[in-house]
C-alpha cells in the first residue's frame, strides 16, 4: 500500500472513530432538571402552557401595558434576567422559551422562521394577550417583525433589537472563529451532527462571549445553565435544524414592508450586523424609530441592560 492510500485509510478510520465516539459522548451527557425557581428572581413563578402541541416554559411579572420578550437563538428567557425586574415596574412582562430552547419541549420539526413565528403567535393566542409590545433580540426581533408584517391584531408595537435577518442567517459566524467553524460545519451532513455532539463548554462560551462587547457581562451561572440545557435529548438535533434553515430569517424581510405598527430598531454599535445590513432594515420600514447603544454587542440585554431598558420604557410606555 502506498503512502497516499495509507493516509486516506488513516483519515477515514479517524473520521469513523470520531463519528462513533460522538454518539457515546452524547449518550453520556446528563440532561438538567428544569428549575422550580429562577435563580435571579425566585419570587417570579415559572409557568408552562401548551402551544401547537408543545409545552412551553414562560414567566409573567409586573403590572401595566403588556411587553413580551423574545430571546435569541440558542438562549432562553433568562437572557433577560438583567432587565425584567426594572421593566416590571412599568409593564406586565412575559418571557418564554421557544420550542427547542431552554426548558420547553423539543419537537421533531423544521426549525425555520415560520416555525418560530407560529409558536409565538400561538403563545399570544393561548394567553389571549392584546395590545402587545413585542420586544425581541436577534431572531426574536425578526419574529416580532414577521408578526407585525402579517398584521397580527395582537401586536401594537415592536422593539426589534439587533435583528438577525442578514448574511443568509449566518451572522453567528461573525461571533468568533469557533462560531464560524460551527456555522460552516453545520451545513455538512454527518459532519455537522458529529461536531455538535462533540461540543463542549469552552466552544459554547467562546461563541456566546463573541456576542457581547464585554465578556464579563454574561453571568457565569447563565453560561453554565445554557450549556447544560444543550444536554437535553433532542436539543442537538433542533439546533442543527435551526442552523440549516438559517436562510429563512433573511427571506422573512419580505414582509417588513407590510408593517403598519410603530417600530423601534435598536442596535448595539458592536453588533454583528454591518452598516449596509442595518440600513436595509431601515429602508423597509416607513417611519421607523432607531437607536444605537454604544459599547453594546449582539446580546444587548446582558451587555447594556440599563440603556436597553431605557429605550424600551421610552418607546413602549403609553
Amino acid at each position: 500500500m502506498n503512502t497516499v492510500w495509507l493516509v486516506v485509510l488513516v483519515f477515514i478510520c479517524v473520521g469513523v472513530g470520531l463519528w462513533l465516539a460522538s454518539f457515546i459522548v452524547e449518550a453520556l451527557r446528563r440532561p438538567p432538571e428544569a428549575p422550580k425557581r429562577l435563580s435571579w428572581a425566585p419570587n417570579i413563578a415559572i409557568n408552562y402552557l401548551t402551544v401547537n402541541g408543545n409545552r412551553l416554559r414562560y414567566i409573567r411579572t409586573g403590572q401595566g401595558p403588556i411587553v413580551v420578550l423574545l430571546h435569541t437563538l440558542r438562549t432562553q428567557l433568562d437572557l433577560f434576567e438583567k432587565i425584567v425586574p426594572g421593566l416590571a415596574k412599568h409593564f406586565t412582562i412575559y418571557a418564554l422559551d421557544y420550542p427547542g430552547h431552554g426548558y420547553s419541549d423539543i419537537p421533531q420539526a423544521r426549525y425555520d422562521a415560520e416555525f418560530f413565528a407560529r409558536s409565538v403567535e400561538g403563545f399570544l393566542d393561548v394567553l389571549d394577550l392584546r395590545e402587545v409590545t413585542l420586544c425581541g433580540v436577534s431572531i426574536g426581533a425578526t419574529i416580532a417583525l414577521i408578526m407585525a408584517g402579517r398584521h397580527n391584531a395582537r401586536v401594537a408595537r415592536v422593539v426589534a433589537v439587533n435583528p438577525y435577518d442578514y448574511a443568509s442567517g449566518r451572522g453567528m459566524a461573525r461571533s468568533s472563529l469557533l462560531g464560524r467553524l460551527i456555522t460552516a460545519t453545520s451545513e455538512i451532513p454527518v459532519l455537522g451532527e458529529t461536531v455538535m455532539r462533540l461540543r463542549n463548554f469552552i466552544i459554547m462560551r467562546a461563541v456566546l462571549q463573541g456576542g457581547v462587547a464585554d465578556p464579563r457581562s454574561i453571568p457565569p451561572e447563565l453560561l453554565k445553565e445554557m450549556y447544560e440545557v444543550g444536554n437535553r435529548r433532542g436539543h442537538c438535533r433542533a439546533f442543527i435544524s435551526l442552523l440549516r434553515n438559517a436562510g429563512s430569517w433573511e427571506a422573512a424581510t419580505a414582509v417588513y414592508r407590510n408593517i403598519r405598527v410603530s417600530v423601534c430598531l435598536v442596535w448595539g454599535d458592536k453588533d454583528w450586523a454591518r452598516a449596509g445590513e442595518r440600513q436595509h432594515d431601515r429602508s423597509l420600514l416607513a417611519g421607523v424609530q432607531t437607536a444605537t447603544i454604544e459599547n453594546g454587542g449582539h446580546f444587548l440585554p446582558l451587555d447594556r441592560p440599563r440603556e436597553l431598558q431605557e429605550v424600551i420604557v421610552r418607546f413602549a410606555s403609553p
